[in-house]
């Protein structure tokens, strides 16, 4: 026996393609409960009527096809085409409404804005520290670079600027339609670091409840970059922990396709300074111990195990520290 059936009814059909039970959906049709209904059935879930048909008769087999194979299925009235059709448009517009709920995809956005308004700010700022020093030219631009730009900001002259840097005033002066352009670059870079600011933040928050024992193990904004990279919670969860490893070395990885040493972690992993404070010859070590940890924890937060704190993560590092012991020189090179 086979179980055949689309948004409008269900069948059990035997191997003689005859009719053994059928049950039509009667009740009151609009156009957003087809567009639910054809959203369930897009995910593999019964009808109402399919699944009464799958739960009365015994040994029943789904059709694989569905009711495509079948040459008598009862063809579309106009009045199920009008509705299917505004139906499947509906679908489309509650599938953009759920999206908002997809907390893997809201991740993405955070994480990609973040990155976005730091690239931004990296080459507004450089611009920003060399143009005060085209005319600034006996100011250490290297050490105080947030104080230049703020007093930019705070005053109306160039002179002003000098005085407040106390440095020497510039041999020429700016135009003044060219300091208030200045003037507003340096304002949009004081901006750009409060926006940075406020993304952070949110990342911080969502990925402390979004998965804590990745933010325990790597720091929120670490744990919330490697989901994003890996594509989703799901994804990191269920990927191996030596590809997890070196998430984030693409140009490595690049390298590695032409001839060059595997990398032996990604920037993520990097940024700890577990890894990029030891020693070099257990970088390796320490960064492939931390990454089965990392898998572990990213598995927790998935599926809904009981959330790492700062006793499991203690360990993790105590168990770094004695690898670190362990390996206190360089190996020997045969």
């Amino acid at each position: 026996m086979r179980l055949q059936y689309d948004w409008r009814l269900a069948r059990i059909i035997d191997d003689e393609n005859v009719i053994l039970d059928e049950i039509y959906w009667t009740s009151s049709r609009g156009i957003t409960s087809v567009a639910k209904r054809l959203l369930g059935m897009q995910k593999g879930r019964f009808t109402n009527e399919a699944k009464i048909l799958f739960e009365r008769f015994d040994d029943v087999k789904i059709s694989p096809e569905g009711h495509l194979e079948d040459i008598d299925w009862p063809e579309y009235t106009q009045e199920d085409r009008d509705i299917f059709e505004m139906a499947v448009i509906k679908m489309a517009k509650l599938g953009v409404a759920e999206s908002s709920g997809n907390m893997d995809r809201r991740l993405d956005m955070l994480v990609s804005s973040a990155n976005e308004i730091r690239s931004a700010w990296t080459t507004s700022e450089s611009r920003c520290i060399e143009w005060i020093g085209l005319f600034l030219t006996e100011l250490n631009l290297e050490n105080k670079r947030k104080e230049i730009i703020e007093a930019v900001v705070s005053n109306e002259s160039i002179i002003e600027v000098a005085n407040f840097l106390e440095t020497v005033s510039p041999l020429h002066q700016p135009t003044t339609k060219e300091w208030t352009s200045m003037q507003h670059h340096c304002k949009s870079v004081v901006d750009l670091v409060i926006r940075m600011d406020e993304h952070e933040e949110a990342i911080r928050i969502f990925s402390l409840d979004y998965i804590p024992s990745l933010s325990a193990l790597l720091g929120p904004l670490g744990a919330a970059k490697l989901v994003v990279l890996a594509g989703s919670r799901e994804r990191l969860a269920r990927m191996p922990s030596g590809s997890l490893q070196v998430l984030g070395a693409h140009a490595a990885m690049a390298a590695h396709r032409n001839g060059a040493p595997p990398p032996k972690h990604g920037s993520i992993l990097f940024s700890l300074p577990q890894i990029s404070k030891s020693p070099r010859w257990v970088r390796g070590k320490i960064a492939r111990y931390i990454a089965g940890k990392a898998s572990i924890a990213s598995r927790i937060d998935h599926f809904d195990g009981k959330s790492w704190g700062k006793n499991e993560v203690n360990e993790i590092f105590e168990e770094v520290a004695k690898i670190i012991e362990k390996f206190p020189k360089p190996p020997k090179r045969i």
